[in-house]
């Protein structure tokens, strides 16, 4: 199970690559400008922009594993 997971967030991780290279150069630069507190803030907000699709992500992907073995286990 451990193995599994591994290799699927291996793939996720290598699938999502080339979106790290589509970044904004106007936004890029802008941020490249601000002085170190800016650039933690602007940091921050992006970690709290992720945190709510990533919990909805993981509730849903955990729902939906349980449904799947309630319903394994119901058939057998």
């Amino acid at each position: 199970m451990k193995v599994r997971l591994t290799i699927c967030a291996l793939l996720i991780a290598l699938w999502a690559a080339p979106a790290f290279a589509q970044s904004c150069a106007m936004c890029y630069s802008t941020a490249r400008a601000l002085n170190q507190e800016g650039q933690r803030a602007i940091t921050r907000g992006v970690v709290v922009l992720l945190i709510p699709p990533i919990g909805f992500m993981t509730i849903g992907v955990g729902l939906a594993l349980r449904y799947g073995k309630k319903r394994d286990e119901e058939s057998e």
